[in-house]
């Protein structure tokens, strides 16, 4: 059984900056492509970033380049997601998800390719 948990939201102001970590339970996080993705009130889930299982390789959206940065350790089974110049757009409830992979390099940023999701943690960003 796979379970994430998510830590680390809140409220912050504009321009602030806000952590975010993933647990990741059981034996299957260091064979994991990780992302992390957000959902404010009457929109689609959005993709915001994904890395590699090794590490070696990042992605994000196109709202959060150069503001986010997504990380992992595997010997800790944690992904992050470090925000940065926070904007009150970017309020949202975030989740991060996995995706067993073979291929190291491999990224996801497709919600529908996860099959494995945190419970989701609340970031509020106050103009």
């Amino acid at each position: 059984q796979v379970q994430l948990v998510e830590s680390g939201g809140g409220l912050v102001q504009a321009g602030g900056s806000l952590g975010l970590s993933c647990e990741v339970s059981g034996r299957t996080f260091s064979s994991s492509a990780m992302g992390w993705f957000r959902q404010a009130p009457g929109v689609e889930r959005e993709f915001v970033a994904a890395i590699s299982k090794d590490g070696s390789r990042v992605t994000y959206g196109d709202s959060v380049k150069g503001r986010f940065t997504i990380s992992r350790d595997n010997a800790k089974n944690t992904v992050y997601l470090q925000m940065n110049s926070l904007k009150p757009e970017d309020t949202a409830v975030y989740y991060c998800a996995a995706r067993q992979v073979s291929s190291s390099g491999i990224v996801h940023t497709s919600r529908i390719l996860y099959p494995y999701w945190g419970q989701g943690t609340q970031v509020t960003v106050s103009s």
